[in-house]
């Protein structure tokens, strides 16, 4: 009797963008609106996400107008999807794939994938976010809903982090030699790692992010040439709260006293969004000039590129071996209370 083909389900998490001008206020009434992002009780943070939203909103429409009325986060997640689809249909053929996009603040909501999904019937369940190193805030948070919403078949497996993945390293490390080489290899050029900054409060608690970052960033660095000056670095800072540091914009200061250049890569970025084009191309460039840095140069996010999907593949192929133990999978210190994997966020 022919042996059955599995069935594999493949969800990418992702925040969402909006993708209207319509949409900016109920996006960031979404976000805000998250206990994973403001821990308030609910009545109080609902109140507070009304808020944020109604004074955020002006600001917010000018930038994604600067982007054309949307986010490119949705088209670019999907494109990622039908890559990584495209590639595990190769290395498993034996298999019926298929990759979902669920994102976490505007659509396809989680909710919206989850019946998708269940629709498919899958055997298997890998989630994979596309935020490369953890957080309570992007992955747990995507985890957490995603177990709210999804009442199908199929065994679950996660990737919960791949921080230190050589595929995601090699792809930065091309991208950015890329940006360096276009701008005419110039030689006084200091790298900027900058991610996605944290309430220091949050990384206190034990949320492994920051450190996670700054693995990434080593593991970059060793796929570039020997010499390289480097820093690691925190962007998008938002409200009253102490935020991880040192900041992109006094890394850039120091730059300027320093006399050198910069080249800033995304790194906790995988596709280009307002942070990248707007806040990276038009904010902090500015400020750059402002303060006499040249030149200013700027990596791409990793979008499709083949050694990033192809370490997704790999993450894919990682979760689903159920011979290993929890422990066996995470790469994080012991002391992160809030690590994933040892949380059961990613069981």
């Amino acid at each position: 009797m022919a042996q059955r083909m599995s069935r594999l389900a493949v969800v990418l998490f992702n925040l969402g963008g909006p993708d209207s001008l319509a949409a900016v206020r109920p996006f960031l009434r979404n976000l805000f609106s998250d206990p994973a992002i403001i821990g308030a009780p609910g009545p109080v943070r609902w109140a507070l996400a009304e808020l944020i939203s109604r004074t955020r909103e002006r600001m917010a429409k000018a930038n994604y107008a600067v982007m054309g009325g949307a986010s490119p986060l949705n088209a670019e997640t999907r494109a990622q999807a039908q890559a990584l689809e495209a590639r595990l249909r190769e290395t498993r053929p034996a298999d019926v794939v298929r990759v979902f996009v669920a994102m976490r603040y505007w659509r396809p909501f989680t909710h919206e994938t989850a019946r998708e999904v269940a629709t498919f019937a899958p055997d298997d369940v890998v989630l994979l976010p596309l935020y490369p190193q953890f957080s309570t805030t992007t992955t747990g948070s995507s985890f957490a809903a995603w177990r709210r919403a999804y009442a199908g078949p199929g065994r679950e497996h996660s990737a919960c982090c791949y921080f230190e993945d050589e595929g995601l390293a090699a792809a930065h490390a091309a991208l950015i030699l890329q940006a360096w080489r276009a701008a005419g290899s110039p030689e006084r050029v200091r790298l900027l790692f900058s991610a996605h900054g944290l309430p220091e409060r949050i990384a206190a608690a034990g949320d492994p992010y920051q450190w996670q970052v700054e693995r990434t960033c080593a593991a970059v660095a060793r796929q570039l040439p020997s010499g390289w000056d480097w820093r690691v670095c925190y962007q998008s800072r938002v409200g009253p709260l102490k935020w991880i540091g040192p900041s992109t914009l006094e890394e850039i200061d120091r730059a300027a006293a320093d006399g050198v250049g910069v080249l800033i890569d995304p790194v906790a970025f995988v596709s280009e969004h307002v942070e990248t084009l707007v806040e990276l191309d038009r904010d902090y460039a500015e400020a750059a000039a402002r303060a006499g840095v040249e030149p200013y140069i700027r990596a791409p996010a990793l979008g499709t590129h083949p050694l990033f999907v192809d370490g997704l593949a790999k993450s894919v192929g990682a979760a689903l071996e159920d011979a290993a133990t929890t422990e066996a999978r995470c790469a994080c210190k012991k002391g992160f209370a809030r690590c994933g994997l040892r949380r059961g966020e990613a069981a």
